[in-house]
């Protein structure tokens, strides 16, 4: 299971393959795991991955949030992003807070989504259009836009169809900006 995690497990399924939180305690305790949170836990000597903190976080969140518009940028090396914090869509129900992670609130299909070393993640096509969506620096947004197309991830073509998903303004800025993308 942790293989499959960035070396990463939930309390809750350690005791489903039958470690009871008292092995659990024992294991933190003696070093065979590392406690990175509340009721999550790794596997200290497992190699350290460029995308472990974002499996850490969706494990946070119980499994239901999906790493997503800066943070997903960066995971996919798209302009030059860097967030500070882990950016996270979340079910409009999800009602836990943290003070490291920014927070959308939408449903997303799961043919906007990817799993990324084990962390769920939102494709390429759905990244950028949520850059479009959320960015007001221009620069940074036609970063995005030209590194996803010469990337071959997504065309032009497929963008703009998806810019009607968007509010009016960001459809326009959306549209504007594709036009002066990477050709």
């Amino acid at each position: 299971m942790a293989s499959g995690q960035a070396g990463y497990f939930t309390a809750a399924q350690a005791l489903e393959i039958g470690y009871s939180y008292q092995a659990q305690k024992y294991h933190v305790d003696y070093g065979n795991w590392e406690r990175v949170d509340r009721g999550i836990y790794r596997i200290p000597e497992w190699p350290i991955g460029p995308h472990d903190e974002l499996v850490r976080w969706v494990l946070w969140s119980k499994g239901r949030a999906i790493v997503s518009h800066d943070s997903a940028a960066s995971a996919y090396s798209l302009g030059v992003a860097n967030p500070a914090k882990i950016h996270l869509t979340v079910p409009p129900d999800f009602t836990m807070r943290d003070p490291h992670i920014v927070l959308y609130h939408r449903h997303l299909p799961d043919s906007d989504t990817s799993v990324l070393d084990g962390a769920a993640i939102t494709n390429v096509e759905r990244t950028v259009v949520d850059i479009i969506e959320s960015h007001v620096d221009e620069e940074f947004v036609l970063a995005v836009v030209d590194d996803a197309i010469e990337s071959g991830s997504v065309t032009r073509r497929r963008l703009i169809r998806r810019l009607e998903e968007l509010s009016k303004p960001s459809r326009i800025r959306g549209e504007r900006l594709l036009e002066g993308a990477s050709k």
